[in-house]
């Protein structure tokens, strides 16, 4: 990124020189010290493994309540609540069936 000298606006790139679209301002670019670069880095997916001795830490963490699971019909189900949407906005409650593992979520 390149900043005007006079406005202090970002530069854009135009043929052999960046021109401030503010205020008009041209530098030419110079030598080959600038990069431009368009990676984009991809993401990796973590997969959860549950073992019988992490299932028994859960049970002391999450409270189990009764909602039925839109999987496989279980009633009974972990919960916890995640600040997901902006401050002033009620909380999300999530849910994981005790039976499948299926997760979901409830907007209050």
């Amino acid at each position: 990124m390149l900043f005007c000298d006079k406005c202090k606006s970002l530069m854009k790139k135009s043929g052999s020189k960046f021109i401030c679209p503010n205020c008009g301002y041209e530098k030419p670019i110079e030598g080959n010290n600038l990069r431009f670069v368009s990676e984009v880095k991809e993401r990796r997916k973590e997969v959860v493994v549950i073992d019988e001795k992490a299932k028994e830490e859960i049970d002391k963490v999450y409270s189990k309540t009764v909602a039925e699971c839109p999987k496989c019909g279980n009633r009974e189900a972990y919960y916890w609540f995640l600040q997901t949407r902006r401050s002033d906005e009620p909380p999300t409650r999530f849910y994981r069936c005790t039976k499948c593992n299926y997760t979901w979520r409830e907007y209050s």
